[in-house]
């Protein structure tokens, strides 16, 4: 028994000699010897150059890549690109590679294991592993897809492949561009040509629809609203149709991320583009119903200031949010963003300090809104300077001027210093008019004269409340007269002033009498007594005459 043990024993040895002085059968024989330029010692490696080649175009190249032994050989040069082509989409579309992850070791990670998972992709309720696998090639290892991957890629294409590849030419999907296939790139056309014709048809579609029913109110608002719908609808049914329509385009993850990307961006900027309508219609509705609604006109300016400078800050707000939006879709200032959040420290001490005045601008602009020191329309004098409050921004007042200059006024000014507002409050204004006149001018006669004038002439600029001549003051040589006027407002004050005073001089005129006169008077000196002693006094020369 022992005997035939061992003549066993030497058999088994013997075979097992001869296998191995056989030469090892070559990794997918069928396609040849690879290229040198085929690097396959890492999974690092092998991943690597099998997207290269593919996302060139070069799929006869990438197929040395997969572990294609089960495919008979005379199979392997016509199925082992195809095969190449279709697990490229299907990496594409389902699953985000990491390249990073994968080790650069002969070994693999860990060392010495013989396959590495790169991920799972669903298929039919189950999921699919892609692996790498380390076989034998020419009697070296190399890291390749492995041979249970490759068998289920048909399944997958046929789940997540194009569809257009069953009626298109071959020609279509021989070669790339930058990535991209000739037939994608042709459906990027119509995609583009059809997401736009069909995003203004859809436009067209919803505002008249809207429309329709915004007349069946009574109020213009909602008119006027699906009015500025016009545009941003257009942009954000184009962004959706543009995202929808390459997704089926099964592009590489770089380019439909960068598609996803362009549509997030026309989408947040439609909203801040309808944002911005929106609060310009509201606030010129609002406007016009308090305007048409209050007979205090001086209410009316209040709301309009406090709605202009409120929309000034709700479209500062909307365009900062949306800037914040479309930055933070990209990793890279996102995470300078997180970094200087995370390291604020002394920088942002600094940074606060040095946008101190740009804060307390912001602050006195909204200040102003709510305490409402000027409103737009009233009249005030600032630095010497009399005009009408034009336009009040969060930083700045535009005044418009009498002789039709506009004055920039930085907004801390009407709040750290002293100004005139001669619409404050009631409109109502009272105006002067001084002459000189002599100490003989009937007074009385230049009241009359005023009144004549007041309900004549100035009847359309005077309010009839106050209208007086009193002596303001006596000099020495003439009487200070002043006339006092009263105005429903600040508009018609200097007309009345300039009427009274030139109707006031030609009245003087007539009476030249009662103009300023310089009077002079002769008077002799009277003689002093005789003196005591009877002697004789000469005589004094007469005084000079007195002015």
């Amino acid at each position: 028994m022992m005997h035939r043990d061992s003549w066993g024993l030497r058999a088994l040895v013997l075979v097992w000699s001869v296998l191995w002085s056989l030469p090892a059968a070559a990794l997918n024989a069928g396609l040849g010897t690879p290229p040198p330029t085929v690097d396959r010692q890492t999974p690092h490696a092998a991943v690597q150059g099998f997207l290269s080649a593919a996302h060139r175009g070069d799929y006869a190249l990438a197929a040395h890549y997969l572990d294609l032994d089960f495919i008979p050989r005379a199979e392997q040069a016509e199925r082992g690109p195809q095969l190449a082509r279709r697990l490229k989409f299907v990496l594409d579309r389902k699953l985000a590679l990491d390249l990073s992850s994968l080790s650069k070791a002969a070994e693999g990670d860990p060392a010495g294991s013989r396959t590495q998972q790169l991920g799972t992709i669903p298929l039919e309720g189950a999921s699919v592993a892609v692996r790498l696998q380390r076989v034998t090639a020419d009697g070296a290892l190399v890291w390749v897809i492995s041979e249970s991957t490759v068998r289920r890629v048909d399944p997958l294409f046929e789940e997540y492949g194009p569809r257009v590849a069953e009626w298109l030419p071959p020609v279509f999907f021989e070669d790339t561009v930058l990535g991209l296939e000739p037939w994608q790139w042709l459906g990027l056309l119509v995609t583009l040509l059809g997401s736009l014709g069909l995003a203004v048809l859809l436009e067209r579609m919803v505002l008249a629809f809207a429309l329709r029913l915004a007349r069946w109110t009574r109020i213009s608002w909602d008119d006027d609203m699906v009015a500025a719908g016009r545009g941003p609808l257009l942009l954000v049914a184009f962004a959706a149709l543009l995202v929808v329509g390459t997704w089926f385009l099964r592009l590489p993850r770089p380019a439909q991320e960068f598609f996803s990307g362009v549509g997030y961006s026309l989408s947040v900027v439609s909203l801040a583009w309808f944002i911005l309508r929106f609060l310009r219609v509201s606030a010129a509705f609002v406007q016009n119903r308090v305007a048409s609604g209050m007979k205090d006109s001086s209410r009316a300016r209040s709301v309009s200031t406090q709605l202009v400078v409120l929309r000034a800050i709700f479209e500062v707000a909307t365009y900062v949010i949306a800037a914040a939006l479309l930055l933070i879709q990209f990793d890279v200032v996102r995470n300078v963003g997180v970094s200087l959040l995370a390291s604020a420290g002394i920088a942002g001490l600094v940074l606060g300090l040095a946008a101190q005045k740009s804060i307390s601008t912001l602050l006195a602009g909204i200040q102003l809104s709510i305490t409402q020191p000027i409103r737009i329309g009233d009249q005030v004098v600032v630095e010497n300077e009399f005009g009408t409050v034009e336009e009040i921004t969060l930083t700045y007042v535009v005044l418009r001027v009498w002789d039709q200059r506009r004055m920039v006024i930085p907004i801390t000014q009407f709040l750290d210093k002293p100004f005139q507002n001669w619409s404050k409050g009631n409109a109502e204004m009272l105006g002067a008019v001084t002459l000189q006149v002599d100490y003989f001018t009937d007074i009385n006669a230049l009241r009359a004269e005023l009144t004549r004038i007041l309900e004549g002439e100035g009847k359309e600029l005077w309010d009839r409340r106050v209208g007086s001549v009193v002596v303001l003051e006596v000099m020495d040589r003439t009487l200070t007269v002043r006339a006092l006027v009263s105005v429903a407002n600040s508009e018609k004050l200097f007309d009345l002033r300039a009427l009274v005073r030139e109707r006031m001089v030609e009245f003087l005129r007539a009476h030249p009498q009662w103009l300023p006169i310089t009077r002079t008077e002769a008077r002799q000196v009277p003689q002093p007594p005789p003196p005591s002693d009877g002697g004789q006094t000469p005589a004094a020369p007469p005084a000079p005459p007195r002015a």
